[in-house]
């Protein structure tokens, strides 16, 4: 009698040595960054932001990241010096960016060049829409060095946010040359 055949790892599917398939990309790591107020989101005027706090809007940022096989980073601060010192980071430590500059969106220089030094893809977020609102509210500092923007869809806009950064890179084949 014969001992029992062992069985080979892999099967007919499976590459040899030689023609074996490259290792699969990492996940793509997208940096979520908030600014100055939206720590107090559910609170702070309800009627134009929503009622679901960040920790809400992140949870289904997680759970969206999650099936796309992405890896989310969060990250809010009302200093503006915080947000500048993170976004420089990202330029190692991200491949895509969702931000929601709150009120810097029309006032901070600072994280435009930021934005610029950073190099990397990035979504414009807001709850609200910009549009519709007052007069000041109409100017973004960064919409012309990012991919896109969406405003308006509330506290979905993340989600819808993470959906349109992914796409970005699968389209764009990675991360911006740095």
């Amino acid at each position: 009698m014969h001992p029992p055949r062992r069985r080979q790892p892999g099967g007919p599917n499976t590459p040899s040595r030689e023609g074996r398939r490259p290792a699969l990309r990492a996940a793509y790591r997208i940096l979520f960054l908030d600014g100055p107020n939206l720590n107090v989101l559910g609170k702070r005027e309800p009627a134009v932001y929503g009622k679901k706090t960040l920790a809400d809007i992140r949870s289904a940022v997680t759970d969206a990241a999650r099936g796309e096989g992405a890896s989310v980073e969060f990250f809010q601060s009302n200093h503006e010096g915080e947000i500048v010192t993170r976004l420089q980071e990202a330029r190692e430590t991200a491949d895509g960016l969702v931000i929601n500059p709150g009120g810097y969106t029309h006032s901070s220089v600072a994280i435009r060049d930021a934005l610029v030094y950073a190099a990397i893809p990035g979504v414009e977020v807001h709850l609200s829409n910009p549009a519709r609102r007052e007069p000041f509210r109409k100017q973004s500092l960064i919409e012309d060095v990012v991919v896109g923007r969406i405003a308006g869809f509330g506290g979905f806009g993340y989600v819808l946010a993470l959906h349109a950064i992914l796409d970005h890179l699968r389209r764009e084949g990675g991360i911006a040359a740095r």
